[in-house]
């Protein structure tokens, strides 16, 4: 599926072909991704989520086709020239032993330093406003190692966001946390993008919160992107069985008003009523 580019688009890929060595995981793909949103790429396992993302970040070189950041060949940029407007969070970050948070955070602002010219006052903003946003203040001066799962990740996206870009891409940024960090973390990423103005792609698993929070859903299979869309025009039940090979339907919650996948359960056992126990005397 050829995805039409949005003239608003900062960052979108043409004809990407992309792999592995001897392994081709993208085949041709054309993806824009619309700014100040929030969109998500979704697909089963090996479908070419992570690798379309590292292409679209320029970790992972094309072999044919081209990504163009604000008009211009991705790959003709000095990668400090990028780093200055596209902010990248892999899965799995990991930090050296004994960071501080503030440490971690203040990372984000090395494609803006340079030898003869730094400007501490700048860099000091914006690792505070950056802490402020992901609610990682009070832990500034602790070990990034004594921190949760979820804290840690917030950290990880503070220090993205001191990079001061207007791009994020973020790899799986809720996987092996709790629903409710989840949660949290997604409410925090959609006020990124709605109240800040920021432009952000992320890989997803989970199909309802990726439905209730994406402004844009991109769907892929097989290294092709199949659907791309708002949720109520791609979140369907005919889309779930063509990408996921999932049966399921897709209902509207009363309360939120998102879109939710509910499995069909085929060979589900019938329940049976307890049988009353018959009194003596």
């Amino acid at each position: 599926m050829t995805v039409s580019p949005p003239s608003h688009s900062r960052l979108r890929g043409e004809r990407l072909s992309a792999g592995y060595e001897s392994r081709r995981v993208l085949d041709g793909v054309d993806l824009a991704i619309p700014g100040g949103k929030l969109t998500v790429l979704l697909g089963p396992n090996g479908s070419g989520k992570s690798t379309l993302l590292k292409t679209l970040a320029r970790t992972l070189k094309p072999s044919t086709g081209r990504v163009l950041l604000d008009g211009e060949d991705i790959h003709r940029s000095s990668t400090r020239e990028v780093a200055q407007r596209l902010g990248i969070l892999p899965q799995g970050p990991t930090a050296p032993e004994g960071l501080t948070v503030r440490q971690l955070v203040a990372m984000g602002r090395f494609p803006h330093q340079r030898l003869w010219r730094q400007n501490r006052d700048e860099d000091e903003r914006a690792v505070e406003e950056a802490m402020a946003f992901t609610h990682v203040t009070e832990f500034a001066e602790r070990s990034i190692d004594a921190l949760s799962g979820g804290q840690r990740q917030r950290c990880w996206i503070a220090m993205v966001l001191a990079q001061d870009t207007d791009l994020i891409l973020l790899d799986e940024p809720t996987t092996f946390l709790d629903l409710k960090v989840q949660v949290d973390l997604l409410e925090l990423l959609t006020r990124l993008a709605h109240e800040r103005g920021r432009t952000l792609l992320l890989v997803l698993h989970d199909l309802n919160l990726a439905a209730a929070y994406a402004d844009e859903l991109v769907m892929m299979r097989d290294g092709r992107i199949l659907e791309c869309g708002s949720p109520e025009d791609v979140f369907t039940s005919d889309n779930l069985k063509k990408v996921f090979e999932l049966d399921a339907s897709v209902i509207r919650d009363p309360h939120s008003g998102s879109l939710v996948c509910v499995p069909c359960l085929q060979h589900r056992q019938p329940r049976v009523e307890p049988t009353a126990t018959p009194t003596l005397g």
